[in-house]
C-alpha cells in the first residue's frame, strides 16, 4: 500500500463546517505542543488547547485561531471538533480586542443575544455569572492559565 500524497482537512464547530479542503501539510494546537502532520501520519488522537493552527496547499499558507476540542489524525486525513475556530480574515478586531480592555462584551443587539445564549445554556456563562437559584452550572472544562488572553492575542494577530 502506498502513502497518501495529500491530506483532508475537515474543522468542525458547534455552528458550522469551517473548512473541509485537500492540504499538504497541517501543523495545529495540541495540549500537548505544537503538532505537524504530513501524508501517512501515523494514527492519533488528541485534544486540541488555544492556538493558532495553519495548513499549506500548494505555496499557500493559511491560518486559523482554533481553541479547546479534539483532533482525530489519519495517514490520509486529519478532523478537527473545535469549540472555537475561525480563519484569520474572519476575525473581528474589535470583538477580539474587548475582553483585553476589560469590556464585558455583552452590549447592544449582540449583548443582549449573548445573554439569551447562556440563559438557555448555564454551562457556557462566564466565571462569576450566576445561575438562578437552584440551578447551579456544571463545571466547564478550563484550559491553562492565560489561554483566554493568547486566543485574543492569536485572533488580534492575523487580521
Amino acid at each position: 500500500m502506498s502513502l497518501p500524497t495529500h491530506l483532508i482537512l475537515e474543522i468542525v464547530t458547534p455552528d458550522r463546517a469551517v473548512v473541509t479542503e485537500e492540504v499538504d501539510e497541517v501543523q495545529l494546537p495540541g495540549t500537548e505542543g505544537y503538532l505537524g502532520i504530513l501524508p501517512g501520519h501515523t494514527p492519533l488522537l488528541t485534544t486540541l488547547r488555544v492556538g493558532q493552527l495553519w495548513y499549506r496547499k500548494g505555496a499557500d499558507t493559511h491560518y486559523l485561531s482554533v481553541a479547546f476540542g479534539f483532533a482525530e489524525v489519519l495517514p490520509d486525513r486529519v478532523r478537527l471538533l473545535a469549540r472555537i475556530a475561525e480563519r484569520a480574515e474572519e476575525i473581528d478586531i474589535t470583538r477580539a480586542e474587548e475582553p483585553a480592555q476589560g469590556g464585558s462584551g455583552t452590549g447592544g443587539r449582540q449583548g443582549r443575544q449573548q445573554r439569551r445564549r447562556l440563559r438557555s445554556r448555564p454551562h457556557l456563562a462566564p466565571e462569576g455569572a450566576h445561575a438562578p437559584p437552584g440551578r447551579e452550572p456544571p463545571q466547564r472544562p478550563r484550559g491553562e492559565p492565560g489561554q483566554e488572553a493568547e486566543l485574543t492575542c492569536l485572533l488580534s494577530r492575523h487580521h
